[in-house]
This record gives C-alpha cells, sequence and structure tokens, in this order.
C-alpha cells in the first residue's frame, strides 16, 4: 500500500498522518467524548484514499457545545440521490462562509455519504450547526441532516488500482470549469468523492450527479433483481422487451415468461450470454473479454478435432485466424438478422393489435369530443346572443342617460321662462291695480271739491265759477292721463 501524498484544505487544520501507537493510546483516552469512522475517497477505478475521521459525540440529554470544537463539521448520511449543487443548495447562505468541502463516503453505507465542511469562523460554525442539525434535507425527503464536530481527520494512506494522470505541484491548482485557480480566500472549494476540486459557486451549476472531469458518479446504478420475487442472483433480462426474471435454478420466471409471451431469447447478466428456449442451448458464440474489452470466440476449440490436436498450427498464424473469426462473425451476423426478422415480425403483429386497440379507442374519444364540440359550439353561439342583447341594452342606456341630461336643461329652461312670465303678469296685475285706486282717489277728491265749492256758493257768487273751472281744468288732466 502506498503511502498518500496528496494535500487538501481540510489537512492543513488537522494533521493528515498515519496512526502511530501513541496517536491510538491517545485516541482510546478520550474515547468517551468521540468516536471513530473510516471513511475512503477516490475513484475506486484508479485510486482509492483511505483515512479516519475522529468525531465529537452527540450528547442527546445536554444542548451545549462541545468546549474545544473547531471549525470543522461532518454531515453524516446525506442521500446519494443528492447532488453536489443541490447540497449547496441546501447549505443556503453558509456557503460564503465556507471555506473547503470535501465528499467522502464511509464504510457500510453504500447508498450515502458525507461531507467534512471547514468555515471561516467559529460563529460560522456554530450557526451552521444549529440552523441545520436535524434539519431534513427537504420537505418531500424523510432522511434528517446529522451533524457532529469534527476533531481529527487522518489520512492512512491510498491504494492505486491504475495509471494516474501526473499532477504538477510548482503551480496551484486552477478549477477545471472556471479556469480559475483555487483561493479558499476568493471562493469555497469543493472536493468530490473522486478528488476533483472545484469552486463551490462553478460545481453548484452542474446539475448531474457526476464529476464534470472523470465522469465518476457517485449514484452507483443498482443491481437488477427480478421484477417477481426481487432476487438478485442468476437473473436474466429478456432480449425482446427488456424483462426481467430469475433462472430455472430459483423460481424460474424467465422462463414462465418465456412460455406466456413467446420471446425465447434471454440475456443472461453474469456472463452476457444469449439463452434460446426453443432451441435450449446457448446462441452467443461471441463474448466480450473481461481483461482487454475484446470480443472472443465461446468456447474455442482447434479446428482439427474436438478436444484439440495440439500438433497443428492453425492457432498460430494471425491472417487465418482473422479469416476464420469473420467468417464466424459473418455467420453469427445472418443468423441473428434472421432471428431478429422472426422476432420483430412477432412484436410487429403484437404491436399493430396495441394499435389496433388504441384506434378504436382514440375514435370513440374523436366521438365524444365531436359531440361535446357540438354542445360547446351552442353554449358559445347562446353566449355572443347574450352578449350582444347586452351590448344593445347598454347602447339603449347610454342614449337614454343622454337624452335624459338633454331633457332636464330644457325642463330647467322653461321653468325659468315660467317664472319670467308669471312676474311680467303680476307686474302688470299690480299696475292695473295701482291705476285703478288711482282713479278712485281722483274720483274721491273731485267729490270733495265739487262739495267744498257749492258750499262756498252759497256765500258768495264768483267763487263757485272759480272752483268749477278748476275741477275742469283737473277732469282734463286726469282724462290726458288715463289716454296717455
Amino acid at each position: 500500500m502506498a503511502e498518500s501524498t496528496s494535500t487538501s484544505a481540510i489537512a492543513a487544520t488537522a494533521p493528515i498522518s498515519t496512526p502511530s501507537p501513541v496517536d491510538l493510546v491517545d485516541s482510546s483516552s478520550i474515547s468517551d467524548l468521540t468516536q471513530s469512522f473510516n471513511f475512503s475517497s477516490g475513484n475506486p477505478r484508479i485510486e482509492e484514499t483511505r483515512g479516519i475521521m475522529l468525531l465529537y459525540r452527540h450528547d442527546a440529554a445536554s444542548s451545549s457545545l462541545p468546549v474545544e470544537r473547531k471549525p470543522l463539521v461532518c454531515v453524516l448520511g446525506v442521500p446519494n440521490h443528492m447532488t453536489y449543487a443541490d447540497f449547496c443548495q441546501f447549505c443556503g447562505s453558509f456557503v460564503q462562509h465556507i471555506l473547503e468541502m470535501r465528499i467522502v463516503r464511509n464504510d457500510g453505507m453504500e447508498d450515502k455519504y458525507s461531507v467534512l465542511i471547514r468555515f471561516d469562523g467559529q460563529d460560522s460554525t456554530d450557526s451552521f450547526y444549529k440552523h441545520f442539525n436535524g434539519r431534513h434535507f427537504s420537505s418531500l425527503e424523510e432522511e434528517a441532516c446529522h451533524m457532529l464536530f469534527t476533531v481529527d481527520v487522518q489520512y492512512t494512506g491510498s491504494i492505486e488500482h491504475a495509471q494516474a494522470l501526473p499532477v504538477s505541484s510548482t503551480e496551484q491548482p486552477s478549477c477545471p470549469v472556471c479556469l480559475e485557480r483555487l483561493d479558499q480566500d476568493t471562493s469555497g472549494i469543493l472536493t468530490t468523492i473522486c478528488n476533483h476540486s472545484f469552486h463551490c459557486s462553478c460545481i453548484s451549476k452542474w446539475t448531474d450527479s457526476s464529476c464534470p472531469v472523470c465522469r465518476y458518479c457517485q449514484q452507483q446504478p443498482e443491481n437488477s433483481k427480478c421484477f417477481i420475487c426481487q432476487t438478485s442472483e442468476n437473473v436474466w433480462i429478456c432480449v425482446i422487451c427488456g424483462f426481467v426474471g430469475c433462472g430455472r435454478y430459483k423460481e424460474g420466471h424467465a422462463i414462465r415468461h418465456w412460455k406466456e409471451t413467446q420471446h425465447c431469447y434471454s440475456l443472461e447478466l453474469e456472463t452476457q450470454r444469449v439463452w434460446d428456449y426453443v432451441g435450449d442451448n446457448y446462441v452467443h458464440r461471441l463474448i466480450q473479454s473481461k481483461t482487454d474489452g475484446k470480443l472472443v470466440e465461446l468456447n474455442h476449440r482447434c479446428v482439427h478435432g474436438d478436444d484439440g490436436c495440439g500438433i497443428c498450427e492453425c492457432g498460430s498464424d494471425p491472417a487465418f485466424e482473422e479469416a476464420q473469426l469473420n467468417s464466424k462473425v459473418e455467420a453469427i451476423v445472418n443468423e441473428y438478422q434472421e432471428l431478429l426478422t422472426t422476432q420483430l415480425e412477432n412484436q410487429k403483429m403484437y404491436f399493430e393489435s396495441l394499435l389496433k386497440e388504441f384506434e378504436e379507442s382514440e375514435t370513440s374519444e374523436v366521438e365524444k369530443a365531436s359531440n361535446q364540440s357540438l354542445k360547446l359550439q351552442k353554449m358559445q353561439a347562446k353566449r355572443d346572443k347574450v352578449i350582444e342583447e347586452k351590448k344593445f341594452q347598454e347602447d339603449i342606456n347610454l342614449h337614454l342617460l343622454s337624452n335624459k341630461a338633454i331633457w332636464q336643461e330644457k325642463i330647467l329652461e322653461a321653468e325659468a321662462r315660467k317664472k319670467t312670465t308669471d312676474q311680467d303678469d303680476k307686474i302688470e296685475e299690480l299696475e292695473e291695480q295701482l291705476m285703478k285706486l288711482m282713479l278712485a282717489l281722483e274720483d274721491a277728491n273731485a267729490q270733495n271739491d265739487h262739495l267744498s265749492a257749492s258750499k262756498q256758493v252759497k256765500v258768495g257768487g264768483e267763487l263757485p265759477e272759480i272752483s268749477s273751472n278748476k275741477t275742469s281744468k283737473r277732469s282734463h288732466k286726469n282724462n290726458a292721463q288715463r289716454s296717455g
């Protein structure tokens, strides 16, 4: 096992070293307060790094935080279906205070991963712990965020499964997305489970669960299981419809599927060989080699004997082997074409029957839709008629309102005219009454003058003549006024 030479930002807070006996004694002395977890990271096909992280135990009875805690926490049990972008979105505004996040896998937890997070200060760490510990990852998730403060992270070593690309140590690494340098002072750094580092702002835009560099997916595909009994041993898949069933040495659901559907070709997932239920034998003569990935002949034997003659050199001539392989491949291709043609014909008849049923159901649905459309058209015509009547009534109402204003103005003018006419009539009537009153007064004065004149005639002879003259003058004046 080769010692690990890779360094990380999390390693700056905790020494990275191989545990020694002294360290193990010290860790056992504080085992009452801490607990250890074995973890690993890296692409298992290339290089896998292993280590141990010491975490403070969760004390449910006490609500106080550990006294000697560091700005380093570990989020345990994050579901695999949560991508890096989902987790960054879950952290929310605290991403601005995160210096580095490292994704690791814990031993014994295949469907979950853990996240080591280092913050820029203890206050941010405590706020993050109080806000997210025990909180559900989403409203649709049953899993809750379980978080513990981290005491130390130790890397025990790495295992190389393939030749990795050389990494230059003289230049500071850069983000593969934005090609800027990975600087913790400017932006947080997220290291994926395959040991590739990115800016948190860059990886948060990557919605896929795979790594943008090596395409390693943290969510590994599940093993195929029988659709009926859910077993994962001796599983076969139908090459026609994709039905997955167990073999005849289990419950025999694959052969039952053949009897029900007449799909006679099934692929064994373990060996990648095709079985023919009609011929009761394998029809797959070429398989893919697990060593170099090339196509090789299944159960290759010497052409001069059943068990191989051992003296001929037919297998040593590359041209002969290539020609023989090409002829076999051509024969297999022709055979497969015939087999697939027959199966496709059966499938064509099957799907044509389904299509006919669908067309019949579609025809009935179209008829229903046409009836409903007719009803809808009638209702639409009624609605249009009602809208036109409403519009006509609104126009009449507007005309009536406008005529009302005009007639109100005319009424006011007539009333004003009537008032002026009545006043004129009253004035004329009053003037007539005044004239009558003045005439009556003048008549009364004339009578009084006449009486006084008659009295004076009795006294003297000339006075009556004078008074009669005055009376005639006065009556003449009154007649002139009347005529005027």
